[in-house]
């Protein structure tokens, strides 16, 4: 039956199936989602019911005192060249960097045992930098705080 109708199955089971408001479209909304069993990672910017290997998923929220996970940044080009150090072994590591403002996502995966480094294109001022450690979830920058005095 939750086939046929398109929905999901606990909603049904439930008896609810009430829609959404309708999104606005501003990203600046965007929540993250990261399934714990395979990694996936998901975005929605309005309320959403998210699953992913049969389990319901929740928001992260992020956390904006991330000492441990301070980015570097430096102009190179058109280009910000963002490095961190951080470990990159498979039991903790850097998942995704993410770039938002109110109108584009920049997303970046990374993976165990590379370089926890990468370029960014320069977005509009007031763009956060997201970044998700497996181990310690999300944390959220702005990306104007963390350049140099000379380049903000």
């Amino acid at each position: 039956m939750a086939k046929l109708l398109g929905a999901d199955i606990l909603k049904l089971l439930q008896g609810e199936l009430t829609p959404n408001r309708p999104d606005v479209g501003k990203l600046t909304n965007l929540k993250f989602y990261v399934c714990p069993s395979c990694g996936n990672i998901l975005t929605g910017t309005g309320a959403a019911s998210i699953a992913c290997c049969g389990r319901q998923l929740r928001p992260l929220s992020p956390s904006e005192d991330g000492a441990n996970h301070l980015p570097k940044i430096a102009e190179v080009e058109d280009e910000y060249y963002v490095t961190l150090e951080h470990e990159m072994q498979k039991d903790h590591y850097l998942l995704f960097a993410a770039c938002v403002n109110d109108d584009s996502i920049w997303l970046n995966r990374l993976y165990p045992e590379q370089s926890p480094a990468f370029r960014l294109p320069r977005m509009k001022r007031g763009a956060k930098l997201y970044l998700y450690c497996t181990k310690h979830s999300l944390f959220k920058y702005n990306i104007q705080s963390l350049l140099p005095p000379k380049q903000r």
